[in-house]
This record gives C-alpha cells, structure tokens and sequence, in this order.
C-alpha cells in the first residue's frame, strides 16, 4: 500500500528525533547553545518552574504559566517555544500576537488535570444544572488556568472568568459578586481549599462528578450550594498524604511543611503554609538559614529549591518520587528539534487556538488581569 504523505512526514519526524536521541549528550547540548546563540532575539524560550535542569538551563525566562504567557505577549520575538504543557502554550498564543507563533517542544506534552474536564463535559454539565436552576442567571463558570482554551473560552462567552493558584481567592470573590453560584473548573482541590481559608462552610459546597446525572447531586443539593467543586484533581499533588507530613515532623523538629492548594484538603490543613508555585519559592526565599521544609510539590522544583538554598534543608514531603510524567516529557531533544525549527524559519507545529475560541478565551483571561 502507498503511504500518504503525512505518513511519510511521521516517519521522518520520528526517525529525526530517534537520530537526536542517539546523540551525545555533549554534541546535543552544544548545539542547542550554538542556535540559541545564532537565533538570538528572534526566539524567547519560557521555561515552567516544574521543567528538568537540563530544559530550565537554557530558559530566558522561567516561571509560572501564567507569569510566562504575559512576558511572551511583551516580547517582539516572532518565536515562543513554551518548554511545558499544552494548555501553557495554547494561552501564551491566546495572549501573543498573530505574528508570532508558538511551539511546545513535545506535543505530547499535556496535562492530566486539564485532561478531567473537557467542553463536551462541561456543556452537558451547564445544560443539567439548567434542569434545575437558571446557569446564566445565576452561576459564574470559574476555570483554573490549568485547563484547554475551550474551557477558557466557554468561560469567557458565559459572563465567567480564569483564575490561578495564586489570585483564586480574589477572582472567588468577583464571581460571587457577580452571580450567587460558581461552577469551578477542572480542579476540585484548589477550589475547596480557597473556599475553606475564605470561611466558606462545607454546606455550601457540593461535587459534581460529571460521569453522572446532576453530577450526582439531588435538585434541593444544587440549589442550596453556592459552590459546585469539579470532580477533577492533579496525578501528581493527589499522592501527598498528611501522614507523609506526621513522619517529617517525627523526624526532623522544627520542619515546616509546604503545600501546593492542588494538594488535597487534608494535608493543607495540616502544612504550615499553603501557596502557590510562586508564592513557595518567594517563602523560601525569605526563610532565615537553617530552617527546615518538606515541600508537597513537583519533584523538579523541589530540587531546584535544594540547589538553590543550600543553607536549608528541603525535602520532598512524600516517600514516593512522583514527578509530572506530562511536563517531564521536555527534554534536550525535544528542545533542540524546536529550535532546528526556528532556525529554518518553520513552524511544523506550531499551537494554534481558534479564532472563536481564542476570542472568548482571551475575555476571560483579560476580566482575570483586569482585577490584577
């Protein structure tokens, strides 16, 4: 049988990457400096704070996906390769301009919370609660930004909003304001964690589980909850326990637990602070040397903290290494295909969102800076 020609163009794209694979480290490092350095401005790589060392070495910039999506729209470099996740991509194109253009350098790269609330999901759920209750009356949609640009474009078009890890409590606040209910999206965790520490009683909250009918919740159970919390979690911050946190503190006095609010509800209310990616770099920062953390995070930042802070001791809240399968897909080799890229002035993947989805998804991301 003939094969067609994107067959033909597979082919020779995974046998350019099994070529790279077989490379020396030494030569693939080199010459993924030696482009960095010919491309120059014409190219800004953003690294995300849970990347490998090898990837963040070679970042311009590095930080959360939000904080490096804003610096990609303040950039005139007609190339953003956006060492992440695919949603991290799809809002830094989002906010850039339709000069510039985007690449994820595995697009196998995802995101497995992103992955639990799709927009199939999340209409159907919005028609049920219409059995029920008026949704466009009475329900803000709220999507973290760890979702696909149809999540954030559905939330633009129906009067709602984006948030982050760092600004939830502030955009809670607003859609409260706006509407008396919030449909909060894909992450359960982090959407009950902010309601706890902003004094919302459980009563308020209910779970919708979208693999059932009113998200198995009763019409009087809907209609009393100020809050419904998505059925939706991160793989990797759900494997945290609190008696992870009880065995670091046997063994090492005076250790201060640190946790992600994508961490379940039972280890935040036990850790001694609970932040953001950034909002736990900037702790440990400000730590006076000596003290002690065990930090309920990504493994890779983590690491980074303990080389950064040799003065303190910082350990991995969990027995078990659970990094991000999904981030940790970017590697040296992926990198450098990107920039091979760059430096033929071809884009072979590059992130495109829609034009409609990328104009309501630009609204609720931009009602979200508004309140910044």
């Amino acid at each position: 049988m003939r094969k067609s020609g994107l067959d033909n163009r597979r082919m020779s794209s995974s046998a350019a990457m099994q070529q790279l694979y077989d490379t020396p480290e030494a030569d693939l490092l080199a010459e993924i400096r030696q482009l960095r350095e010919k491309i120059g401005d014409r190219v800004l790589i953003l690294g995300h704070h849970y990347q490998r060392e090898e990837v963040i070495a070679f970042a311009d910039v590095t930080g959360d996906s939000l904080k490096l999506a804003q610096l990609a729209a303040q950039t005139d470099a007609p190339y953003i390769i956006f060492c992440g996740v695919h949603f991290m991509a799809e809002t830094a194109d989002i906010l850039t301009s339709d000069t510039q253009t985007v690449l994820l350098p595995d697009l196998a790269a995802g995101c497995s919370m992103a992955d639990m609330a799709d927009a199939e999901q999340v209409s159907r759920c919005w028609a049920e609660l219409g059995e029920v209750i008026s949704p466009d009356e009475t329900v803000t949609p709220v999507t973290y930004i760890n979702s696909t640009a149809a999540l954030k474009s559905f939330c633009g078009e129906h009067g709602g909003i984006v948030c982050t890890s760092g600004n939830a409590q502030k955009i809670l606040e607003w859609s409260w304001s706006q509407r008396e209910k919030i449909l909060f999206f894909p992450d359960q965790h982090l959407g009950e964690n902010t309601a706890l520490a902003m004094g919302v009683p459980d009563s308020d909250m209910i779970l919708w589980d979208p693999a059932q009918h009113l998200g198995g919740n009763t019409s009087q159970a809907i209609e009393k909850a100020r809050l419904i919390l998505w059925k939706g979690f991160c793989s990797v911050h759900q494997l945290f326990r609190p008696e992870h946190a009880e065995a670091m503190r046997d063994k090492h006095a005076g250790i201060e637990i640190l946790a992600h609010p994508e961490c379940s509800r039972s280890v935040c209310e036990i850790s001694d602070f609970v932040g953001s990616t950034e909002a736990i770099i900037q702790y440990v920062n400000a730590a006076k040397s000596g003290q002690a953390f065990a930090v309920a995070t990504e493994l890779n930042l983590v690491n980074r903290l303990r080389l950064q802070h040799p003065e303190h001791a910082i350990y991995f809240l969990s027995p078990t290494v659970c990094m991000c399968s999904t981030m940790f897909r970017t590697d040296p080799q992926h990198l450098l295909a990107a920039l091979r890229e760059v430096d033929a002035d071809h884009a072979a993947h590059p992130i495109r969102v829609g034009k409609t989805d990328r104009r309501w998804a630009k609204l609720s991301l931009q009602r979200m800076l508004n309140l910044a």
